[in-house]
């Protein structure tokens, strides 16, 4: 018979069924965990130091110098004369893009960029797919830009003391060099500068974005003087195809304002100044690229161009049959393109801060050095390895990558922009984006067209880059992931 009054067994309590890899793969980190994380690393934090005027310069010191002094001469072959035409439209793509990351970074002021916002709208999937973009974006822009330093370097050397570095020694494999040395030297400088402290580092980026500004007025002035309404007659020989297929590989020259969105854990008032730093930085460096775009076409046929990613201080010397001009420009080109360096590795380093503290990449990336308040380690090894790149890998096909790279992260952060409106719509937001959904879907619709601008063998290369991703993701990110560990307040 049955007991009626004994108290029941005691039974184990079943254990909590892990989640599916489906569960793991959409899990999102909640904007309240990432803001209280800001400025946390292994070891140390990060320091708020960074004004609205040094993220401004930050935003140009990134951004202007790439498309104007280095890949024009790649860009005029591919649209003729209507390449003011491709620098508008980058801008245009640019500025939708630019919206929602300003409201993204007012609304999230933390480092990693659009790979953090994914985190918080996406899920860590996206999140790591954004990220692993940006890491092509930024580490292939550092070395894509520090090769066409090496080619000003020579320009400025041979104007002064009648000496350049050998073609062996200042090209990479593929361009009739074995090893480009300049851009490696660049590459270190910027990472020395880097290891003194964010503050240090955008002192000395504001003094290089003064200088370059200064340099491109100067080849405006100068250049209009060879001006020829001629040279503007055939205006697109290649058609709407070349238009948009040299507006694709400029639009790399627009991501200023994505490493300013790097920077919010450093910024002393990110919610308001982010916002104001990326729209102001990036009406500053399109004006600035059409204009001396301009110029150039006009004061060379846009057939004479391609010899050398010194194009500007080529044209310098063949209207005033004179060294001392180009010299000058050669001079601030040098210093133009190290300050892109130094900000773009900048932004790499901390979106792999960001990454590394999520467990999604190795640890070392997130160490914060108590002295400087930097991130030493991971920006020694991120300097070294874009600087072997940008010594054995030639231009052109390093700026196509970057471009693709960036497309797709834009692409997401106009998604992202979107969904945190829906998902979120309580958050208090310094900077909304006019007319949403409909500008994010515009900005979305053009980086996916202007992906589609690019080549095969660069959609080839990003592919393979992609499948590398996936399978670190999955063999490294998926299980050492924090928030899948300690998912607290997620």
């Amino acid at each position: 018979m049955l007991d009626h009054g004994a108290a029941p067994p005691e039974t184990e309590p079943l254990p909590a069924a892990s989640p599916g890899l489906g569960t793991r793969l959409m899990r999102r980190k909640s904007v309240e965990r990432m803001v209280a994380e800001g400025g946390q690393g292994e070891g140390g934090t990060l320091r708020r130091s960074l004004s609205m005027w040094q993220l401004t310069m930050i935003s140009i010191g990134a951004t202007l110098g790439t498309g104007i002094f280095v890949v024009l001469g790649e860009a005029v072959p591919k649209a003729g004369p209507a390449v003011t035409i491709s620098f508008v439209i980058a801008g245009l793509t640019a500025l939708f893009s630019a919206l929602s990351y300003a409201e993204l970074a007012g609304t999230l002021p933390v480092s990693g960029s659009s790979y953090s916002y994914a985190y918080a709208t996406l899920g860590e999937l996206v999140a790591w797919i954004c990220g692993w973009c940006l890491i092509l974006e930024y580490g292939v822009a550092v070395a894509a830009v520090a090769v066409g330093w090496g080619e000003y370097l020579n320009e400025l050397l041979d104007g002064t003391i009648g000496v350049t570095i050998p073609a062996a020694l200042s090209a990479p494999p593929g361009d009739g060099g074995i090893f480009n040395l300049p851009a490696l030297i660049v590459v270190l400088l910027a990472m020395v500068f880097l290891l003194g402290g964010a503050r240090e580092s955008a002192r000395a980026n504001t003094v290089m974005v003064v200088v370059k500004i200064a340099a491109l007025v100067l080849f405006c002035a100068i250049g209009v003087q060879g001006f020829r309404s001629g040279n503007y007659a055939d205006f697109m020989p290649l058609g709407m195809a070349g238009v948009s297929a040299a507006g694709a590989s400029l639009f790399f020259s627009y991501i200023g304002f994505d490493a300013a969105s790097t920077a919010g854990e450093e910024a002393k008032n990110p919610q308001r100044d982010l916002p104001r730093a990326i729209m102001l930085s990036l009406l500053i460096v399109t004006v600035l690229y059409v204009l001396v775009a301009a110029v150039a076409v006009g004061a060379r046929p846009w057939d004479g161009f391609g010899e050398s990613e010194a194009a500007l201080a080529g044209i310098m010397k063949d209207v005033t049959g004179q060294n001392v001009w180009a010299v000058l420009l050669a001079a601030g080109a040098v210093i133009a393109i190290a300050s892109v360096v130094l900000t773009v590795l900048y932004g790499q380093t901390r979106i792999l801060f960001a990454m590394s503290r999520d467990g999604l990449v190795p640890q070392v990336f997130s160490k914060v050095h108590a002295k400087t308040g930097t991130p030493r380690a991971g920006t020694v090894i991120v300097s070294l390895f874009c600087g072997v790149l940008a010594a054995a890998i030639p231009l052109g096909r390093l700026a196509d990558a970057t471009s693709i790279g960036t497309l797709f992260a834009f692409a997401l952060v106009n998604v992202a922009v979107v969904v945190l409106r829906r998902t979120r719509p309580d958050m208090k937001r310094t900077f909304r984006v006019p007319l949403s959904p409909l500008f994010p879907a515009i900005g979305f619709g053009l980086c996916v067209w202007m992906m589609f601008s690019l080549d095969t063998i660069t959609w080839v290369v990003f592919g393979v880059w992609m499948a590398v991703g996936l399978a670190i993701y999955f063999g490294y990110g998926v299980r050492r992931s924090r928030l899948g560990s300690d998912p607290v307040a997620d």
